[in-house]
């Protein structure tokens, strides 16, 4: 519920006193364009409620005094209407606020002290906007957002997806006509230096968004008291869907009992096949729009697992998702299905109240984040919102485990990255050790199908794009190199080329497997940001790119970010600035690549070097001085970016809790005095690596740390080893010492290799390195590397010696007859 903030009290005070007046004038005379507006909401509710469908009202208006007040007299008006035709005894409003903003503040205590006061049985629930990810799984007959300051889309896909059928929601907005050049929160934090002035353009396609859905939309103007979006109310009853639980079950009725749709029991019947604890690998993914209960199916799915599996044997069951806050419908559907089984529970909950953890007398359920799901062993793997994970995370977590429950949103408020749908699946499908069961989950929970509302939030964020679909002529341009480069601005997208926006974003969405509505605002608004993409002779986008400027930096200002912890913008500047000390750069402007994607069906055909090409073509043409980009570091992407010319010159110390990858920054020079810069970058990168392996990347892939080493050698010449240390690596060649006790020296020849790569990389093969790497770099123990190698410890230790020896004998000349004779004193 509502936290109080640290106002000081005499604000509140003000606030308090002046949200009482407002009450008292709830009773003022009103407006006739009001009036009227209020005649056909009545309608509106009545029909909608019947069939499942939700309302929107957008109340506009700069006075946001009468908006609060106007705001009161319709969710008192709403359940007044639902409570006199006995429709429903009780309601209860999610309200969001910013808790920043003192008249955010006035709005909200209006709201609340009428409903207190004059709301019967009306509850309001009240929350601060930056807190609506902990409501996700609530049901809410209606919701107010005041987006007066701001405007975020996550917000709006979130809190839209509460609110029930027949349920209003409510956005109180700045006068309509002004709306869209207001300075915003949001807007606020896109401004980077040499870029003070935000675009206005994401304002205006939300606006242009709401004029089109005119079913069950209302947009009322306060300032000239009319309604300027006359509503369609469309009267159908959907028909009601029988719900059928199968006779040959093997989970309790109990809990196919708590299912609310037939796609839930489908879901809760395939969970039975994960009881067979066969050596066969078993999948199960289960895919939806946001709003369809599939993370509520897979808890009940594990419950009934849990009574199944816990009869024979202690049953240990993960959970894992990018956030624990993902998982909370899951872990409430799978208390409720243990409690309806008579199970005696103990639930964990952290302190912010999310249920982290469920154990019984002979079960366990625990969330675990994705990285830390990989390493540990359990009977049964849940992912929940797995399309918010990178491709190469669920690969990993496929591979680590035996019987894996799926649940992935389609288009959800997140994006939802379909990576996961193409590539992902991909390797699922192609596997012949593993049983891959797919369904799909289409009937909506909470209000009708074809909700007027989800149809308008799929449509304003972009929840539905999709990449242009492919012919044979389209595939004959690609073959033939009938392509075109595409300059463009947002401006152009948004508000003149929508079917051109959706193919780019559709694109991206494919791609990445982070994608949020605010990336949607960000792309629109950033005054850094551009588009470049490559089409075909039709136009269709094959491969897309977004590009933020960077650089250009005053020496005062490249200095501060010395000092500063973060900085907006600018981060290969402030990355090479903060790292290596080299300010100068910030005065050198390039291009960072923030995105960069092909067409899902039309990978490895060299599209995505083909852009990259024009964009380094373009980015001579503008005297920039260099161009770069940041992303979560695996072989494949380091491969690609080295094929293209660009050099590794930067590594975050710490993996991505979610993605479990390393960042790294990749460039390519584009004048000399960058060319310079970037060798000095390198060769403090490769040395930095060098003696971090066995600290900071003590558990980074010894397949990474080879791609890391194995760029431009180090310019520093090799560490010689004195004649005592050459007799001691000869002991433990040919004679009695062993690795421990010449390691310094081991470490000292390994490292003078990995310095000079790529020059006599084939000096040793890729196991050999990698066990190096390891061993001597990592300082991994014998059974570690047995585990991470899949291979003896004894072959391990014997692969490590006749590397050494090859490194022995080349660089020192220290072969099976070194050394000669009888040693010599040193006295």
């Amino acid at each position: 519920m509502e936290e109080e903030t640290n106002l000081k009290s005499d604000t509140k005070e003000i606030i308090k006193k002046k949200a009482e007046e407002l009450t008292f004038d709830i009773n003022f005379d009103v407006p006739i364009g009001f009036l009227r507006f209020l005649k056909i909401f009545k309608k509106a509710i009545l029909q909608s409620y019947k069939s499942k469908k939700r309302v929107m009202v957008v109340l506009s208006g700069e006075n946001q005094e009468v908006i609060g007040v106007l705001t009161s007299k319709l969710i008192l008006l709403y359940e007044s209407i639902l409570r006199e035709e006995q429709i429903v005894k009780d309601s209860n409003f999610l309200y969001v606020f910013y808790d920043s903003s003192d008249t955010s503040k006035l709005k909200k205590e209006i709201a609340k002290k009428n409903v207190k006061e004059k709301g019967g049985k009306l509850k309001l629930s009240i929350y601060r906007i930056e807190d609506s990810k902990k409501l996700m799984g609530q049901t809410f007959q209606g919701a107010i957002i005041d987006l007066y300051e701001d405007l975020r889309p996550n917000y709006i896909g979130i809190i839209s997806g509460l609110v029930e059928k027949g349920g209003l929601l409510i956005l109180q907005t700045p006068s309509w006509d002004k709306w869209d050049n207001k300075v915003t929160l949001f807007k606020r934090n896109l401004v980077v230096a040499n870029y003070e002035n935000p675009r206005n353009v994401f304002i205006t396609w939300f606006k242009k968004k709401i004029m089109e859905h005119r079913e069950n939309v209302f947009v009322y103007d306060a300032d000239n008291d009319k309604i300027i979006n006359e509503p369609e109310i469309i009267y159908d009853i959907p028909k009601e869907k029988e719900v059928s639980i199968p006779s040959d079950i093997t989970f309790p009725k109990e809990v196919y009992e708590l299912a609310l749709t037939q796609d839930q029991i489908n879901v809760i019947k395939e969970s039975e096949s994960l009881i067979d604890f066969s050596e066969k690998k078993k999948v199960i993914v289960v895919t939806a729009n946001r709003g369809r209960g599939k993370s509520c199916a897979i808890g009940l799915s594990l419950s009934g697992l849990v009574k199944s599996i816990s009869d024979k044997k202690k049953v240990k069951i993960i959970v894992t998702s990018p956030s624990l806050e993902n998982t909370q419908s899951l872990m409430e559907l799978a208390i409720k299905g243990l409690e309806k089984q008579n199970f005696k529970i103990k639930v964990d909950k952290n302190k912010e109240n999310l249920i982290y953890g469920i154990t019984g007398e002979n079960f366990s359920i625990s969330y675990l984040e994705p990285k830390d799901a990989i390493q540990e062993w359990c009977d049964i793997l849940a992912i929940d919102e797995a399309s918010g994970l990178p491709v190469t995370l669920l690969v990993k977590l496929w591979q680590s485990h035996k019987k894996i429950l799926i649940a992935s949103t389609l288009h959800g408020y997140e994006g939802a990255g379909r990576g996961f749908s193409f590539r992902f699946l991909n390797y699922l499908k192609k596997d012949e050790n593993t049983i891959l069961k797919l369904l799909e989950m289409v009937t909506p929970i909470r209000y009708a199908e074809n909700d007027p509302i989800e149809k308008w939030v799929f449509d304003v964020l972009l929840l539905d794009a999709e990449p242009a679909e492919i012919d044979e002529q389209d595939l004959k341009d690609i073959n033939n190199g009938k392509l075109n480069y595409l300059i463009t601005k947002p401006e152009e997208l948004f508000l003149n080329n929508e079917q051109l926006l959706r193919q780019i974003f559709g694109i991206y969405v494919q791609a990445h497997y982070r994608n949020e509505p605010d990336d949607l605002a960000l792309i629109a608004d950033a005054p850094h940001y551009s588009i470049r993409a490559i089409t075909t002779h039709k136009g269709k986008v094959v491969s897309a790119s977004l590009l933020a400027e960077e650089g250009g930096l005053s020496y005062e200002y490249s200095k501060s970010l010395l000092l500063e912890d973060k900085t907006r913008g600018n981060i290969i500047p402030d990355r090479i600035i903060k790292h290596y000390r080299i300010f100068d750069f910030g005065n050198l402007r390039g291009w960072r690549i923030v995105r960069i994607a092909t067409h899902p069906l039309l990978q490895n055909k060299g599209l995505g070097s083909k852009l990259i090409l024009n964009l380094i073509n373009e980015s001579i043409e503008r005297n920039l001085d260099w161009i770069g980009s940041g992303f979560g570091i695996n072989v494949e992407l380091s491969n690609f970016w080295a094929k293209n010319g660009f050099s590794i010159i930067h590594i975050s110390p710490d993996r991505n809790p979610i993605s479990g990858e390393y960042t790294v920054l990749v460039f390519k020079p584009l004048s000399e005095k960058v060319k310079k810069i970037e060798k000095i970058l390198i060769n403090i990168l490769k040395t930095k690596l060098i003696y971090s392996l066995y600290d900071t990347y003590k558990t980074m892939e010894p397949e990474l740390a080879l791609v890391l080493l194995n760029s431009t050698p180090v310019e520093e010449r090799m560490e010689e080893l004195n004649e005592i240390e050459k007799k001691r690596l000869w002991a433990y060649l040919y004679g009695t010492m062993t690795y421990e006790t010449t390691n310094d020296i081991i470490f000292k020849i390994v490292s003078n290799y990995f310095k000079i790569l790529p020059i006599n990389k084939e000096l040793l093969d890729e196991l050999e390195k990698k066990i190096l790497i390891l061993k001597v770099m990592q300082g991994r123990s014998w059974k570690e590397i047995s585990k991470e190698m899949k291979i003896s410890t004894d072959k391990a230790e014997n692969i490590i010696k006749k590397a050494i020896i090859k490194l022995a004998n080349y660089y020192y000349k220290i072969d099976q007859n070194y050394p000669p004779g009888i040693e010599s004193s040193f006295l």
